[in-house]
């Protein structure tokens, strides 16, 4: 349950009887250890790039979003059509073909593309969690196209934290991004929010600081398949890929700043109805 002067809490939430399906487990992945992972409908990809570093993306199918924090160095995404420069925080998403990456200094930078992707289905590390498609997530379908297909950067300069909104969210038409506002220090245990998601999973990554991950699976008829409540401490930078309909909360643990970015694929319907919420979304229509 959200508090009530959390945005979250006049979100309109659709009840919808139980599927009975087996309820996967939640992954929490060093990206360090595995820079390349998986969740049902996305492929994320950590890069500690370094300057001179020339990353080719591959010739993509779909739209390819890299996520650009504080940290990331700066860089230039050049495609058939030209070059595009980027040097600060927030959003770029590139239309489906081919493109590189000539990175400008060192640091880290966060590639999105769908799991479909033949240039980087196979490059996975957990593979292995879906050989077969999780039941209850919904399989990506590609919400409408953008008027006109280019690179765009959505600086988050431009769009300041708004206690009204929910974190800054950005979408294309396979992913939606979450940038949560920074965490100076712990969050306070007395006001987190558990919740669940009926139908998609979540993805949280943690760009700095440590998160401590609270996760309890429903009980479902087969007691053979409960869970213990788990209570997971992780630092920076990794994902956690929290499964529908895992009731979930996340605190920020560390004494100094803590940063997390919540990822979603498809985008959520339910964000994007809200007014406002969704920055960029004159440029990517809803269904």
């Amino acid at each position: 349950m959200y508090e009530k002067d959390d945005p979250r809490s006049a979100l309109a939430t659709a009840a919808r009887p139980d599927s009975g399906a087996e309820i996967t487990a939640a992954q929490y992945l060093d990206l360090r250890e595995t820079p390349v992972v998986r969740a049902q409908n996305v492929i994320l990809i950590h890069t500690d790039a370094r300057d001179g570093d020339d990353l080719d993306n591959g010739t993509l199918e779909g739209e390819l979003a890299i996520v650009v924090t504080g940290a990331s160095p700066a860089f230039t995404v050049l495609t058939a059509d030209g070059a595009t420069k980027v040097d600060s925080p927030g959003l770029v998403v590139v239309p489906p073909g081919a493109s590189r990456i000539s990175v400008h200094g060192d640091g880290p930078l966060v590639r999105l593309v769908e799991a479909t992707e033949p240039a980087w289905r196979d490059r996975v590390a957990n593979a292995a969690a879906y050989a077969q498609a999780h039941p209850r997530v919904t399989l990506l379908e590609r919400w409408p196209a953008p008027a006109e297909e280019r690179v765009r950067f959505y600086p988050l300069s431009e769009v300041p934290d708004d206690p009204k909104r929910f974190g800054r969210i950005f979408r294309t038409r396979s992913f939606m991004v979450n940038f949560l506002p920074l965490q100076d220090g712990p969050r306070d245990p007395r006001k987190l929010s558990p919740h669940h998601h009926d139908d998609f999973e979540q993805l949280s990554l943690a760009v700095q600081g440590e998160y401590v991950h609270h996760i309890r699976t429903p009980w479902l008829p087969d007691s053979t398949t409960w869970r213990e409540d788990e209570h997971v401490r992780i630092g920076s930078p990794s994902v956690t890929i929290i499964p529908p309909p895992t009731v979930h909360t996340s605190a920020a643990s560390d004494p100094g700043v803590n940063q997390l970015i919540d990822i979603f694929s498809p985008p959520r319907v339910d964000f994007s109805e809200k007014p406002g919420w969704v920055l960029n979304a004159d440029d990517y229509p809803m269904p």
